[in-house]
């Protein structure tokens, strides 16, 4: 059995750290600084330091998570007949 830290736990860690990443910066619009600060004092509780090179190191991983589809709120279509019952 070899000594150290697991590497497959490692690299679990490392793409919940870049999809959490990805979440506050992009779903919730967070500043870049504000979402490293939760990062580390909040989920992962490691250095800001360390959560960049992550990023860093696997900043491909990033571009392989799908965007989300925002809907698009759709307006009713009123007539100038339905408007008038407005007054």
């Amino acid at each position: 059995m070899a000594k150290g830290r697991n590497k497959y736990l490692i690299e679990k860690r490392n793409e919940a750290l870049c999809r959490r990443y990805y979440y506050w910066t992009e779903v919730q619009r967070l500043r870049f600084d504000d979402a490293l600060k939760i990062l580390s004092e909040q989920e992962f509780f490691i250095s800001e330091e360390r959560i960049l090179a992550v990023i860093r190191e696997n900043i491909n991983k990033l571009n392989e998570i799908p965007s989300i589809q925002i809907k698009k709120v759709k307006t009713p279509k009123l007539t100038v007949d339905q408007l008038s019952l407005f007054k």
